[in-house]
C-alpha cells in the first residue's frame, strides 16, 4: 500500500510493492527508527486524507532539514521545526501551517514513545493563530439548488444517478464522502419512509430519514440503474464508456463528484463556483432560515458540537448585502 508518494530523491516514503523507502535521516538513525516512521503512518492514522496531507507535510519537513544539514531524525531539534513553521507561513495559509505542524508533532510524539528520540522537538513550537467563526465554502442559496436539481435531464442513468448525488447531499446534510461510501443497501426503509444510513468522519454511523424529494430522487435512481439484487455494491457508480453507457460497479471517487457538481453548476447557468462540500454548507443555512435549530442541524449533520455547525451558518452573508444596500450616493 502506498502511503505517500512524492517526485522527491528526499521524500519519498512507500510501503509495500516489493520495496520499502524512507528519507535518508530516519535512515540513518537505525531499521527501528525506520520501521517505527513507517508504523507511525500504516497503523497510527486510519484516515487516508489525514495520511496524506501528514505525509506531505513530515516529507517536506524533513526535506529542509537534510537541505539545511540534519543528518539524522534524532538531531531535529525546536529551533529547526520553528525555523520551518516560520518559513511556511509566509507560503501556506494559518490552517494549513497548523495542520502541517500536528502531523510533525504527532510524529515525533510516536517517535519518542517508541524511544527513537528522546524528546519531541515540536512540543513547544507554537503554530499561527487562527480563529474561524465563518467557513469560506461558498454556498448556494435555496433557489439556485432547486434550479440545480430541475436543470439535470434524468432520461439517461447519468442524469438519474447525478440528480440522486446532489440531492443526498443536500437533503441529508451528508460529507461526499459519506455519500460515495453507501452501499444500495444503505438506502432503507424503516417506519414507512425511506432512509440514508451514513458512515461520516472517524467511522461514526448516522441513519437520516429522507426528505419526500430525496425519497423520489433515490427511487427513481436505483430503479432506474436496476441495482436493487446488488445489495453489497456501492450506491453511486462510475458510467461505463461502452456502447449504452450502463453503469460499471466501480464507486465514483471524490474528485469524479466534484468534476460532475462543476458541470451541473455550469449547465443550470450558476455562477457561483461551488465544490461538494458547498451543498452541505448550503443545506444547513437553508434548514436553519426555515426556522430550523442549531441544536437538530447539529444533529442532523453528525457534528460533535454546534460550533462546526455554526461555520456553515450563512445567513449573516445576506444581512450584510441587505446592509451594504443602504449605502445609497
Amino acid at each position: 500500500m502506498a502511503l505517500v508518494k512524492r517526485a522527491n530523491r528526499h521524500a519519498e516514503i512507500v510501503a509495500g510493492g516489493g520495496h520499502t523507502l524512507v528519507p535518508a535521516m530516519v535512515a540513518a538513525a537505525g531499521g527501528t527508527a525506520r520501521t517505527r516512521f513507517l508504523e507511525f503512518f500504516a497503523a497510527q492514522i486510519r484516515n487516508p486524507h489525514t495520511r496524506r496531507a501528514y505525509g506531505r507535510a513530515v516529507a517536506d519537513f524533513l526535506t529542509w532539514c537534510e537541505e539545511n544539514q540534519v543528518t539524522s531524525i534524532a538531531a531535529v531539534q525546536p529551533l529547526h521545526v520553528a525555523s520551518w513553521i516560520e518559513m511556511q507561513t509566509r507560503a501556506v495559509s494559518a490552517p494549513t501551517v497548523k495542520q502541517q505542524l500536528a502531523g510533525i508533532r504527532h510524529l515525533f510524539d510516536w517517535l519518542v514513545i517508541g524511544q527513537i528520540v528522546p524528546a519531541n522537538p515540536a512540543a513547544s513550537v507554537r503554530g499561527p493563530s487562527h480563529t474561524v467563526k465563518e467557513g469560506k465554502t461558498p454556498v448556494l442559496s435555496a433557489e439556485e439548488a432547486r434550479a440545480l436539481l430541475d436543470s439535470i435531464a434524468v432520461t439517461t442513468i447519468a442524469g438519474l444517478r447525478d440528480r440522486a448525488l446532489i440531492a443526498t447531499m443536500v437533503y441529508s446534510f451528508a460529507r461526499i464522502g459519506a455519500v460515495l461510501s453507501m452501499n444500495v443497501e444503505d438506502v432503507y426503509t424503516q417506519q414507512r419512509r425511506l432512509w440514508v444510513r451514513l458512515r461520516e468522519k472517524g467511522g461514526k454511523a448516522h441513519a437520516m430519514p429522507c426528505h419526500h424529494n430525496l425519497e423520489t430522487y433515490l427511487t427513481a435512481y436505483i430503479e432506474g440503474a436496476d441495482v436493487v439484487g446488488d445489495p453489497r455494491g456501492p450506491l453511486f457508480r462510475t458510467i461505463s464508456r461502452s456502447k449504452g453507457r450502463p453503469l460499471t460497479r466501480t464507486r465514483l471517487q471524490q474528485a469524479e463528484a466534484y468534476q460532475m457538481t462543476a458541470r451541473r453548476r455550469v449547465a443550470a447557468g450558476i455562477a457561483t463556483k461551488i465544490g461538494n462540500h458547498s451543498l452541505r454548507g448550503t443545506a444547513i443555512t437553508t434548514y436553519l432560515k426555515n426556522g430550523g435549530t442549531l441544536e437538530k442541524a447539529a444533529q442532523m449533520a453528525n457534528h460533535a458540537s454546534t460550533r462546526t455547525t455554526q461555520l456553515y451558518d450563512r445567513r449573516r452573508e445576506e444581512l450584510s448585502l441587505d446592509e451594504v444596500e443602504r449605502i445609497r450616493v
